[in-house]
């Protein structure tokens, strides 16, 4: 891959600039919830924003990655693209509205806090009106960060005016609502104004064979395997434990999910480049030296984290959620575990890989379900934190061996040059242990 670090860091800064006013306002508004209302409303809007994030891959089911890696192969096919795609997406939004009801029904809330949950994950399947897949495929960066950060900024203003409501969190829902239409509206005005490009017989042939169900429902099963793998802990507690233990859980993921935000800038940015990538190019960008730097700049973040999380949790959150210490002590040791998973998945389905990192995710999630069945019941959030560690260590094993074996990679291996340093692939199971 031919790109110049420079190049990377200018379209990372692209991408924060929006994603930074995404990241503020919604840490200010988990802090507001936090000071203001304590621990069980910030357990409900943990679970609300946890069902949002369901309803985004499911909506998606594989479409986001798939239509910007077909986005930026063929970009003289990109109205075809757009209009496959979105009819998929507004299908899959009328399918996810009973999946929601279903989970609420199931939480141990009151009717009212349900009613409020269930809104707030049905308004947030609006996402299927966004095009900033397309924006992400086509690298207009700035634009897709700009439109992530419109609905929690309308949120936090929402939540602002409401503040001294008893009803705060339908204020939420409806800044939610306000937000999703005005991003919508952000992204179809971008493309409206953008020149039409007629597009050749083969990449139209090559689009619709790619958007086949039996094609991106592979990815669409992965995604939502690796969002069930990041957080269907929290979910479970939902439906296993009281609010309590799903507000100090909620405030420990919350405080690594800061860092692996910023990471996942890097990744975002790099998938358009990796999707071009030949079989060569690949191998370089598994080399022992950048995977190791991964996990050695992960694992000084962690222990930063570590000597400090009893004042950042009071800092941040309020004293009551220092109770949440040990819990963080836990999560913080995933950072460098997630800066290595998240750069080889998101690197294999560029690589057109969904099928291995479909089977990877799901080995890793079947484990966590598994393990969080017999310990919650026993040890609440303390058993979902151990158990997260444990299956990414199950889930990095098992991208290691697939990277190992794949045809993909072995290719590339054959067409490297004499004197270029050994590929890791071989390396990673050392790494998983």
């Amino acid at each position: 891959m031919k790109k110049p670090v420079p190049h990377v860091i200018r379209n990372m800064m692209r991408l924060g600039s929006g994603e930074a006013l995404a990241r503020l306002a919604g840490v200010a508004t988990v802090l507001f919830l936090a000071h203001k209302w304590g621990v069980i409303v910030v357990g409900v809007y943990a679970l609300g924003q946890t069902m949002a994030q369901y309803s985004v891959p499911f909506v998606d089911f594989g479409l986001r990655h798939v239509g910007a890696r077909l986005v930026a192969q063929y970009p003289q096919a990109t109205h075809e693209i757009v209009a496959r795609v979105q009819r998929r997406r507004f299908l899959m939004t009328f399918a996810l509205l009973p999946c929601l009801l279903a989970y609420v029904a199931f939480t141990k809330l009151p009717r009212d806090l349900k009613a409020c949950l269930f809104a707030f994950a049905a308004i947030c399947a609006l996402h299927a009106l966004s095009l900033d897949w397309l924006a992400w495929g086509k690298e207009h960066l700035r634009l897709v960060g700009l439109g992530r950060s419109i609905v929690p900024i309308v949120m936090l203003v929402f939540l602002t005016v409401g503040r001294n409501s008893a009803q705060v969190l339908w204020w939420l829902v409806l800044g939610s609502l306000v937000g999703n239409i005005l991003q919508g509206l952000l992204f179809w005005g971008w493309w409206r104004r953008q020149k039409p490009v007629e597009g050749d017989a083969f990449a139209v042939a090559m689009v619709r064979e790619s958007l086949a169900w039996q094609r991106t429902g592979v990815l669409g099963f992965a995604t939502l395997c690796n969002l069930a793998f990041n957080n269907v802990d929290l979910l479970m507690l939902g439906v296993m434990s009281k609010p309590q233990e799903v507000g100090l859980y909620s405030a420990s993921y919350r405080v690594i999910n800061q860092v692996l935000y910023t990471y996942y800038l890097l990744t975002q940015v790099l998938y358009p480049h990796l999707a071009r990538q030949q079989p060569a190019q690949r191998i370089r960008m598994l080399q022992t030296r950048i995977l190791l730097s991964l996990v050695g700049i992960g694992g000084v973040i962690a222990a930063i984290v570590t000597a400090a999380r009893r004042p950042i949790l009071e800092v941040l959150f309020g004293r009551q959620f220092v109770h949440a210490a040990p819990l963080l002590l836990l999560l913080v040791w995933a950072i460098p575990l997630d800066f290595l998973t998240s750069y080889l998945s998101n690197a294999y389905i560029a690589w057109g890989m969904e099928k291995k990192v479909l089977w990877c995710i799901a080995i890793a999630t079947c484990s966590n379900v598994v393990m969080n069945l017999i310990w919650i019941p026993s040890y609440g959030a303390v058993a979902a934190a151990a158990n997260t560690l444990i299956c990414y260590v199950i889930f990095l094993s098992c991208l290691a061996l697939a990277g190992h074996a794949a045809k993909e990679l072995r290719h590339g291996a054959e067409q490297l040059p004499n004197g270029l340093p050994k590929p890791a692939t071989a390396n990673l199971d050392s790494l998983g242990n």
